[in-house]
């Protein structure tokens, strides 16, 4: 199938037409997604890699003890933080790649700013949890010795807190002008620093879990910094100095972050709960490790889909500011069909090497049994893993999170988790149980936004974006004035 491209001006491309041939659509798209994509893949293993490494040295040079209280507080409070914060600065997607895409420079640094300011509030809201970890701790039923040591940890890595609401709104600032090369030279440099200095406060300084937390602390803000940094020196073209226009229609943005974050939110908690569901079966010990390393081995899967999720909400953001709904529209058919791919490819090779791969988390027999067990759930959940992530992305470039985090609740807390405990209680299905009725929670999840991508008008949704970039923008305060002179 043939066709042109229209043209808006002289040398200025506008949308796909009928577009020059599928494969040549296909082809341009790709390249276009995983120029964003690869480097924000990058980003992301860095970063998951510090946590990592952190529980390698405490294991090795603390003990078990300690281990274990560093994974509750990262488990419990890190994932939580992390959860909210992101949450509340993905509304940075929606509006800086929708007015980006629209030419609207200078509203790239009032948005981020804002952002700021909605961040900083979010981490006071978040403090008292930090501070009160310990009894909070004990009050879910954990172990006293585990909880005040994991307490102790989580208030001495309250700076870390404070670094995402600068990070994060700057990260979101830098990704939607595709400016994502930085963020991978960022995430290694800085790795390779919270390497150093692990090995510095730990092996030379004798620091222990101060050490722990100081080299945690000291990695997150030379991250925010070095992001900033580059946000001030070189991107001023998009209105990097402070304004007091920051403070304009605070409230909207703040709603707008609200819905992020409990679409986000919802999504990692919903995870989390299986691990807490299992706890109580009457093998808890094989449950939750077989459950383990199968997460162990989605999550890996999942840096790759986070890095296309977020080059999804690039892309559609960006064209739908353009005015391009063909070019939305198809940026989004072609994430959807070449992840979906991926997805199957993954299946097949845990096919193939899936004893293989088993193999590398466990010597135990009986660990390995299990997890074959759940071998064709893991199948299956890696090939909604390889579309979920995607529909999520789209979401938050058109600027559906409301409407989504209401999926999200009925999908996976309605019916997902009921669903599971059911299954694996009532039913005396165990870990399979569980983790089946939840992975059908995802499974319709993603079935509804399919189809709600499917009935999609993106002419429509264009002029939503443009109707909100001139209200955010105050183009509409503007005309208003004028309308009453």
């Amino acid at each position: 199938m043939k066709g042109a491209l229209l043209m808006k001006d002289e040398g200025e491309v506008e949308d796909y037409a009928l577009v020059k041939s599928l494969k040549e659509v296909f082809k341009e798209e790709i390249v276009k997604l995983w120029k964003i994509t690869a480097p924000l893949t990058i980003s992301l293993i860095c970063q998951y890699s510090s946590f990592y490494i952190n529980n390698i040295y405490v294991g090795k040079y603390l003990g078990n003890l300690h281990l274990s209280a560093v994974t509750v507080s990262f488990s419990v409070f890190g994932l939580f933080s992390v959860g909210v914060m992101l949450g509340m600065g993905s509304a940075l997607e929606t509006l800086c790649g929708q007015a980006y895409g629209a030419g609207q420079l200078k509203m790239l640094g009032t948005y981020m700013q804002r952002s700021w300011i909605v961040l900083l509030l979010s981490a006071l809201f978040l403090l008292p949890f930090y501070i009160l970890a310990a009894p909070i701790l004990k009050l879910l039923g954990q172990d006293h010795d585990i909880a005040n040591l994991a307490g102790t940890f989580t208030i001495l890595t309250i700076p870390q807190l404070f670094s995402l609401a600068i990070s994060h709104p700057a990260q979101k600032f830098l990704q939607a002008q595709s400016k994502v090369n930085v963020l991978a030279w960022i995430g290694f440099i800085t790795l390779i620093e919270h390497i150093f200095l692990l090995w510095l406060f730990i092996s030379v300084f004798d620091w222990g879990l101060v050490g722990v937390a100081s080299a945690f602390n000291v990695t997150s803000w030379v991250t925010a910094l070095a992001q900033l940094g580059y946000v001030l020196g070189w991107c001023k073209d998009a209105g990097s100095g402070f304004s007091w226009a920051a403070f304009n229609e605070i409230w909207a943005f703040l709603r707008l972050s609200v819905g992020s974050s409990v679409m986000i939110c919802l999504e990692t908690w919903y995870m989390m709960a299986i691990t807490l569901l299992a706890g109580h079966l009457n093998n808890a010990v094989l449950a939750v490790g077989s459950l383990s390393i199968c997460t162990n081995i989605t999550g890996i899967q999942s840096m790759i889909f986070s890095g296309v999720r977020y080059a999804v909400s690039v892309r559609v953001s960006n064209e739908l500011g353009l005015q391009h709904p063909r070019a939305a529209k198809f940026s989004v058919y072609v994430t959807i069909l070449q992840s979906l791919f991926i997805g199957l490819f993954c299946m097949f090779l845990l096919f193939v090497a899936g004893d293989k791969i088993i193999s590398i988390y466990t010597n135990s027999d009986e660990l390995h049994q299990a997890v074959a067990k759940l071998a064709w759930l893991l199948d299956l959940s890696m090939l909604l893993n390889s579309v979920q992530p995607v529909i999520s992305g789209v979401a938050v470039g058109v600027g559906w999170q409301g409407s989504v985090g209401y999926i999200n609740l009925a999908c996976f807390y309605l019916f997902g988790l009921p669903l599971g405990y059911i299954l694996g209680y009532v039913a005396d299905f165990g870990v399979m149980g569980i983790w089946g009725g939840m992975i059908a929670g995802t499974a319709l999840q993603t079935l509804i936004l399919v189809f709600l991508v499917y009935r999609t008008n993106w002419t429509t949704e264009v002029e939503e974006t443009n109707s909100r970039i001139r209200r955010w923008g105050g183009q509409d305060n503007k005309a208003d004035k004028m309308d009453d002179y």
